[in-house]
């Protein structure tokens, strides 16, 4: 045990299916992401970011310990906003219509998110934010880097290193972050939108 614990998902580990294993989530929740919170726990050991939340430690920390700190807030921001399969799961009320207003539609907005995942060169994250302002963004952030380091807030993420989808889909990344949308939780996502 240490300052920071594996977080317990939402859901079953496999109420994700077909989209995501049961065998995928058990890896990737259950070894990978302890991996990081192992790692995190040791690092800050009598260090002054013993004291700090993790939005703090990756603002501030480099290193292995924004890459471990990077890792568990990006895969918390993940695993939380996810359901059970459902067709034509769309956002509504105030974030699809920011997305509609800032991408034209929310068609267009999964194109653009699933273009800037499947083109991002090695290991990371496609992020949708807001600004100050509420402005969405899409942006790609390598390795463990998060929206907050550059002031934005995160929405909804889709991981693209290949732990995340290579039990499933191997090299097929577009297919992986197309299948992603049928259980993304709007509910989850658009509360993060709250206040924007």
């Amino acid at each position: 045990m240490g300052k920071f614990e594996l977080i317990t998902l939402p859901y079953a580990a496999n109420a994700l299916e077909p989209v995501i294993s049961e065998k995928t989530i058990g890896f990737h929740h259950g070894k990978h992401l302890q991996g990081y919170v192992n790692n995190l726990n040791a690092a800050i050991e009598g260090t002054p970011f013993a004291d700090k939340d993790l939005v703090e430690i990756v603002k501030t920390a480099t290193g292995g310990m924004l890459n471990n700190a990077g890792q568990i807030l990006n895969h918390n921001l993940y695993f939380q906003q996810f359901r059970s399969p459902l067709a034509d799961n769309k956002s509504t009320g105030e974030l699809a219509d920011a997305i509609d207003a800032q991408f034209g539609s929310f068609e267009e907005f999964q194109k653009a998110f699933v273009q800037s995942g499947a083109t991002l060169f090695g290991s990371g994250w496609v992020w949708l934010s807001a600004d100050a302002d509420g402005k969405l963004v899409i942006t790609q952030e390598t390795n463990a880097a998060n929206p907050v380091q550059k002031g934005l807030r995160p929405l909804l993420t889709f991981d693209v290193w290949e732990h995340a989808y290579y039990l499933d889909y191997q090299n097929r990344r577009p297919d992986h972050l197309n299948a992603l949308w049928q259980i993304v939780d709007w509910d989850v996502v658009a509360g993060r939108y709250v206040g924007c």
